[in-house]
């Protein structure tokens, strides 16, 4: 088996992988930490997949899996508070430029969905395995306006060991989550400083340089046990 992650850059989950002698890589447009095996657009790689042109999935066997953090900025939580024009940095908006935002703002929401739901149609297509990460929550947009419902809900990560709370649900398509049981303790690294409270202080123990990039990164030890937990048969990682 071979592990494809998708929209990662920062290796976390590919170098837990990577630690019970799998072969994993690491696939996204950026490499800011030097992690990405291969840098190319993912979203050109799943339209021309789709389309039924040579793409990265070619090269993907149905014993392989494709973990998928895939972009969640269009379907979170404050996109509803942007469309329903309550965001805080629109209080000082006109109406007409409301109005202006909403309809570019649906194209591009429109733009992801269709991208997402192409993913899993190419992985339907070619018998794939694959998982997808997102953030949870009730106002979601793939909650609310999806087909298909996420395996697992991650309410609390820091529970498992990661620095935020951040609610996650993972959808599992041709393949089902393992329900191994981890028993060893975990070192605590959560964060609780409210969101709107937090500084760059509360982030630099994740080791990146700005609150941006900071707000997406994993605890490797969350996806140690992630994986061990829900990926992996027990044998493999039992013994090491």
């Amino acid at each position: 088996m071979k592990v494809h992650c998708l929209f990662e850059q920062s290796g976390t989950f590919k170098n837990a992988f990577k630690k019970y002698g799998i072969e994993a890589y690491d696939y996204d447009i950026q490499n800011e930490f030097g992690e990405t095996d291969y840098v190319t657009d993912l979203f050109e790689e799943i339209d021309r997949g789709y389309q039924g042109e040579p793409s990265l999935f070619d090269k993907i066997s149905t014993d392989d899996l494709i973990f998928a953090f895939f972009p969640c900025i269009r379907f979170e939580n404050q996109i509803m508070l942007w469309f329903r024009g309550q965001s805080a940095s629109q209080k000082k908006w006109s109406l007409e430029e409301k109005f202006e935002f909403d309809m570019n703002l649906l194209k591009e929401v429109s733009f992801m969905y269709d991208l997402v739901n192409k993913m899993f149609i190419i992985c339907t297509r070619k018998g794939l395995k694959l998982v997808m990460e997102n953030p949870y929550s009730e106002e979601h947009f793939l909650r609310r306006y999806w087909c298909y419902s996420p395996s697992i809900i991650d309410r609390d990560r820091r529970d498992s060991g990661d620095y935020f709370k951040k609610p996650t649900q993972y959808w599992f398509l041709n393949c089902e989550p393992q329900n191994n049981l981890v028993f060893e303790p975990i070192r605590y690294v959560g964060i609780h400083t409210k969101w709107e409270h937090r500084t760059m202080n509360d982030y630099c123990v994740t080791g990146a340089s700005n609150i941006k990039t900071a707000r997406s990164m994993i605890h490797p030890q969350y996806a140690d046990r992630f994986i061990r937990r829900y990926i992996l048969d027990e044998e493999i990682w039992r013994n090491q």
